[in-house]
């Protein structure tokens, strides 16, 4: 029988000795922040759900759902780390391999399913409603759930789930991470369009897209870098369980830091008529020109001009009325002729004979 490590109990099963061993301090480090992130998720959930009834903003509003999910899954990435500082074997190994790969899924899904709001919301278009965008994360999200599925029915052969154990440990890590190729996919894909987002012509949507930007950059870097050291044969493999668990907390607080914290803030501000076109252009003041006709006057249209502009004799002065007064010089004087009575043959007439 082994004697149990410095600060664990004697009647500890050995596979929990790295959660108390005080020679491993990494165990206790990580499980620390991981528990730490677990509760500040749990803790935002709270404060999420009380602070719906005060989001005005209705585009905000619809994020609200998909938000929730982002949560949901970035709870699930601090509490994986536990599988991870306890020794693999045959509970553990296929939690590893499943739970990974959806976990960070369903949040990068979340992140690219906002990133496609922002694009048309910075453009002035129509946004998507929030069951369409609750549908794309969880869509994008369920293919990873199929691989996954299916690399364990494979992998297991349905029964085997000491399998993760009989592997070498760079066969192991090979496959996880070729296991993960489509959530890198989504992660990249996350990362270019929130590219997009950064050019449109309303400025307040720009700043949700730079909080995807940074978490998807921070992500990015993460990810190599664990993932190198995982498949470098120098590193011995004894230190495989705490790259990944360090990957696995390093970005479950970049996702909390970098975006819903953020995004947490911004949530009860009131909307700003700068982030939204002009609903009906109607109601802007416009102004009207008089044109000469043959019979009648008519009055058009014209654009707003910047400052007062001289076109003949009328002066046009922005926001000022619709009918500009003139100054004109009449040219030449008509007059209206009047009725004359017709000359009578009898004005020379006298009534007389002539003499005979």
């Amino acid at each position: 029988m082994t004697t149990a490590p410095s600060g664990c109990r004697s009647d500890l099963d050995s596979r929990y000795y790295r959660l108390c061993d005080l020679a491993e301090g990494w165990g206790i480090a990580l499980e620390t922040l991981a528990a730490v992130g677990a509760v500040a998720t749990v803790a935002f959930m709270f404060a999420f759900l009380i602070l719906i009834s005060k989001v005005q903003d209705s585009n905000r509003r619809k994020m609200l759902p998909t938000q929730f999910l982002f949560l949901l899954g970035v709870l699930g990435v601090f509490g994986l780390t536990f599988a991870f500082i306890i020794k693999l074997d045959g509970a553990t190994g296929p939690t590893r391999f499943f739970l990974f790969g959806v976990l960070f899924a369903i949040c990068f899904s979340c992140l690219l399913a906002h990133a496609f709001n922002l694009i048309k919301l910075v453009r002035g278009w129509k946004p998507l409603s929030w069951l369409v965008i609750l549908s794309l994360a969880v869509g994008f999200s369920l293919v990873q759930d199929v691989i996954a599925i299916e690399y364990l029915v494979l992998t297991m052969n349905r029964t085997n789930t000491n399998v993760f154990l009989e592997l070498p440990a760079p066969r192991r890590n090979e496959d996880f991470v070729m296991l993960l190729i489509y959530v890198i996919f989504l992660m990249v894909l996350t990362f270019f369009t929130s590219f997009f987002i950064f050019c449109g012509s309303f400025p307040g949507w720009k700043k949700h897209g730079a909080h995807i930007y940074f978490t998807s950059f921070l992500s990015i870097a993460i990810w190599v870098a664990w993932i190198i050291l995982l498949l470098d044969p120098d590193i011995d493999s004894k230190w495989d369980d705490t790259i990944l668990s360090t990957a696995l907390v390093a970005n479950g607080w970049v996702f909390l830091a970098s975006y819903f914290f953020p995004e947490f803030l911004r949530l009860p501000r009131q909307r700003s008529p700068s982030d939204y076109p002009v609903e009906d252009a109607f109601c802007q003041p416009q102004l009207m020109k008089q044109s000469y006709g043959v019979e009648n006057r008519a009055y058009s249209q014209e654009e707003i001009t910047q400052g007062p502009e001289e076109i003949g004799d009328t002066l046009y002065a922005p926001y000022s009325t619709h009918f500009q007064l003139q100054n004109r010089n009449p040219q030449k004087e008509f007059s209206i002729p009047r009725a004359k009575a017709p000359a009578s043959p009898y004005n020379n007439y006298e009534g007389r004979k002539g003499d005979s």
